[in-house]
């Protein structure tokens, strides 16, 4: 595995500044060992207050810059992320204890995927407005702004991914960035600001400061941040939209769900099983979009949990640098307690029938892993939709199995919920699999499958699960401001005053 430098400080102007000794500091952790990677400085109130006019001095510039020079730039990152896929992603495998084989092949490649995707649209006019013909004496155009200095706030669970989610299309927009990364999972945020910089991006564009939610919130409220994407839990997103609000800043906000994945009557077992376990387990569980809620007809129920038993032991923990590892720890020792916390309560409490998995880390873990922060593969059956682990988001490897008796039963139970993330459909009718897709409350929908998020599909959440979209040309909408303009050129208002 790779290995990092020992210490990291706030990225702006272009290269890294040292912190005070004041600052104080936290440390970066691999989940896998619960061994120590780097130190990290808190970036200061003048830390961040010096990132923002770092950004500022840049915009200008920046905004100024023709569409098609940016995207020359970004195309060069993009090229030098894929040069750099393998040691970016030991470093997100160090980082958040995903095995390299999940790195390897998502994190990196799909975050240069949508830097591709964005560079390419501005580049072919994806920034032009419209204009029309409003009387024969006038007409109207548009124009997309850019915003200004934002700031993006980072997820844990894929932290270079959703970093360049959040950069692509502002950059590619004309905007400037100052980026907090999870405090949890940091190490990416540098490696990606010195591809930015080695790429051309000029000093400022895009800058990086660190530290925990008295950091975030300073960042999202400065008076000088025009817009906020965030990234993270629902109630922690509410606080963020909320100080961003007040301010009259725009903001994206990508948040939590428990999503329902509804296994239709006519279903191949073996498929659905698949989906199901690839909506619970990819990435341990700890996906925003996770199908935790498993709809399973009652004459299914059975046959369905016996073979998900079979495919269990697929789901491979151990050596992260091993392709055959498929399955990591939980990022953090305090997540780690969380999750087995849901998991007692769904065993004591709700009294949901435990089929597999526990409490107990996973059987066969080399010595070296122990201290890590491991959770099983966890399955509860004879759920009802009431119990703790049914209604609330544990972001980690927890299915739960609900029985329904009708398709519109199950309609209704899966739109039960405050959150509106995600949800799915397995079925062989692609009829009726269209018309249960139509009827679930959410803002991804996949049919058949479970997880994939192109860069050229806008996702949002619904409900409390989130404010606008990212990715798509809609993602690209949400980081301008629009002008509209007429030209009047048959005289002006002055002039009818004038003869009266």
């Amino acid at each position: 595995m790779a290995q990092t430098e020992a210490e990291r400080h706030a990225f702006y102007s272009g290269k890294p500044q040292p912190a005070s000794s004041s600052s104080g500091y936290f440390e970066s952790i691999d989940p896998s060992n619960g061994e120590p990677l780097c130190k990290i400085h808190t970036s200061s109130r003048q830390s961040i207050d010096a990132a923002i006019e770092s950004a500022q001095t840049a915009f200008s510039s920046w905004s100024a810059t023709p569409p098609v020079e940016r995207a020359r730039i970004l195309q060069r990152a993009v090229s030098l992320l894929r040069q750099r896929n393998d040691a970016l992603a030991q470093v997100e495998t160090l980082d958040t204890g995903k095995p390299f084989s999940e790195t390897s092949t998502v994190d990196v490649v799909t975050g240069a995927d949508v830097l591709e995707y964005f560079a390419n649209l501005v580049a072919s006019g994806g920034l032009n407005g419209e204009s029309f013909r409003l009387r024969p004496s006038a007409m109207v155009y548009t124009s997309k702004e850019p915003l200004g200095v934002c700031a993006g706030i980072g997820a844990w669970n894929y932290p270079i991914q959703i970093a360049l989610w959040k950069s692509a299309p502002c950059l590619a927009a004309g905007n400037c960035m100052v980026y907090k990364p999870s405090e949890f999972t940091p190490l990416h945020a540098q490696y990606l600001a010195e591809v930015y910089r080695e790429a051309g991006l000029p000093n400022g564009v895009f800058n990086v400061i660190y530290g925990a939610g008295a950091a975030g919130g300073y960042l999202s409220s400065h008076p000088s941040i025009a817009k906020v994407s965030f990234t993270g839990q629902v109630a922690t997103g509410k606080k963020v939209a909320g100080a961003a609000a007040g301010g009259m800043k725009y903001v994206t906000m990508e948040l939590g769900g428990k999503s329902p994945l509804v296994v239709l009557p006519d279903a191949a077992v073996d498929q659905a099983v698949d989906v199901a376990m690839m909506a619970n387990f990819f990435s341990s569980g700890q996906v925003c979009t996770n199908g935790t809620r498993v709809f399973i007809p009652r004459a299914m129920k059975k046959e369905f949990e016996k073979l998900l038993l079979e495919k269990i032991p697929f789901v491979r923990a151990g050596d992260l640098s091993d392709m055959a590892t498929n399955f990591g720890p939980l990022n953090s020792k305090v997540h780690q307690a969380k999750v087995l916390d849901y998991i007692r309560r769904g065993i004591e409490e709700d009294k949901a029938t435990l089929l597999c998995g526990g409490v107990d880390q996973p059987a066969n873990l080399p010595a070296n892993l122990r201290k890590g922060f491991w959770v099983q593969p966890t399955v509860f059956t004879d759920c009802k939709d009431d119990m703790a682990i049914v209604r609330n988001e544990i972001f980690g490897p927890v299915m739960s199995i609900l029985a329904y008796d009708t398709v519109d039963e199950a309609v209704q139970r899966a739109n039960t919920t405050e959150l509106g993330l995600a949800a799915g459909v397995v079925g062989r009718d692609i009829d009726q699999c269209h018309m249960v897709i139509s009827r679930l409350e959410a803002g991804i929908t996949w049919v058949n499958t479970w997880g994939e998020s192109p860069a050229e599909m806008a996702v949002g959440g619904w409900k409390q699960s989130g404010l606008g979209v990212e990715n798509g040309r809609r993602g690209l909408d949400a980081w301008v401001r629009n002008k509209s303009t007429i030209i009047e050129m048959g005289g002006s208002a002055a002039t009818v005053f004038s003869k009266l």
